[in-house]
């Protein structure tokens, strides 16, 4: 499948300031493969790292020949948009790219192996939205590992979930602990080559699938599980089968600054923080059946606000709040909460 030195191009039409552009700007930010252009013929001509704010530098093309020009072996669907459906206009655009001889990564649910039943010489469609074989029902066994496991939980859908994992990860690894990162979604699995698209999963199987991937690396001393959804989006039935599976040790609440009301969902409001922590803590637990995990911190997605010392005021708002250590993982770093989850 994908090897590390194919050159990527992000197909991000009309996304790059969109809502539903995570999974390019996630690639973009973490994976170990080039990245030779993103395709957007909105944004033309800039350089995606000016109009964006990712720390890699690349060209933003109008066009599939243009990205075929500068060297592109890959053709990235760069969104994840709510529902997880591909756009109509984009079909065009990756009829072409199959056609001129690019492989394809697909992180959404419509899949794209039937559409393109013959292809080229070491040419191939990953459509990573497809449920593993051999999964079975959840059993609760990662309780009995004597490692850490910390889940990522948000306050909405799409606040930095992954990006707090990975950066926990990377601090992580960098300290020498001897840590896994558990990817559940397409961007993760893009990034990382392994995990389990857990939204692609029937839910009779979605706690074992979890599991599966937790006992994988049961000799790790720190696993860190990609969280998902919330507890409080009502279009979120992820939450629970990340718990049950992973079995964590260890919580980190993930919340976007100033948010008060779900990005989508409007009308429904954001519970208070406090009140969530609890909650997450409390399902977890059920009455004292399953071991208690402790929340060590806030990961604070400050992205959108430009000022440093602003988003430092943020996080030290919500420490007075909370009683915890926030951060934002980007801006500021994970070392207070690794220190807090190997404590």
């Amino acid at each position: 499948m994908l090897r590390r030195d194919q050159k990527l191009a992000i197909f991000m039409e009309g996304a790059v300031f969109g809502y539903g552009g995570k999974m390019g700007f996630g690639i973009l930010r973490y994976s170990p493969n080039p990245v030779v252009c993103v395709i957007d013929s909105q944004t033309a001509g800039q350089d995606i790292k000016d109009i964006a704010g990712v720390p890699r530098s690349c060209p933003i093309v109008a066009s599939v020949e243009d990205a075929i020009a500068l060297g592109a072996e890959v053709f990235v669907l760069g969104i994840a948009p709510p529902g997880g459906l591909i756009p109509s206009p984009w079909f065009h655009s990756i009829d072409q790219a199959v056609e001129k001889g690019l492989c394809v990564i697909n992180g959404l649910h419509d899949l794209l192996g039937p559409r393109y039943p013959t292809l080229g010489d070491d040419q191939w469609i990953w459509d990573i939205r497809i449920e593993p074989a051999g999964l079975k029902p959840g059993t609760g066994q990662a309780s009995t590992l004597p490692n850490r496991r910390v889940l990522l939980v948000g306050t909405d859908m799409a606040v930095g979930k992954m990006t707090a994992g990975l950066e926990i990860y990377r601090t992580a690894r960098e300290r020498g602990i001897q840590a896994e990162f558990v990817a559940t979604g397409q961007i993760g699995i893009t990034i990382t080559g392994a995990g389990v698209p857990l939204d692609a999963i029937r839910v009779d199987f979605s706690t074992g699938s979890i599991e599966r991937e937790v006992m994988r690396y049961r000799e790790a001393d720190l696993i860190i599980v990609e969280g998902q959804g919330s507890l409080g989006h009502p279009g979120s039935t992820a939450t629970l089968p990340l718990l049950r599976g992973s079995m964590p040790t260890h919580l980190v609440l993930c919340h976007r600054a100033g948010q008060k009301s779900l990005t989508t969902l409007s009308h429904v409001p954001i519970a208070p923080l406090g009140d969530l922590i609890r909650l997450y803590e409390d399902l977890a637990t059920v009455s004292g059946l399953f071991p208690r995990p402790t929340t060590v911190g806030v990961a604070l997605n400050t992205a959108h606000i430009a000022s440093n010392s602003e988003a430092i005021h943020a996080c030290r708002d919500l420490e007075q709040e909370l009683g915890l250590p926030c951060v934002d993982p980007v801006r500021h770093g994970t070392q207070i909460l690794v220190d807090r989850l190997m404590a």
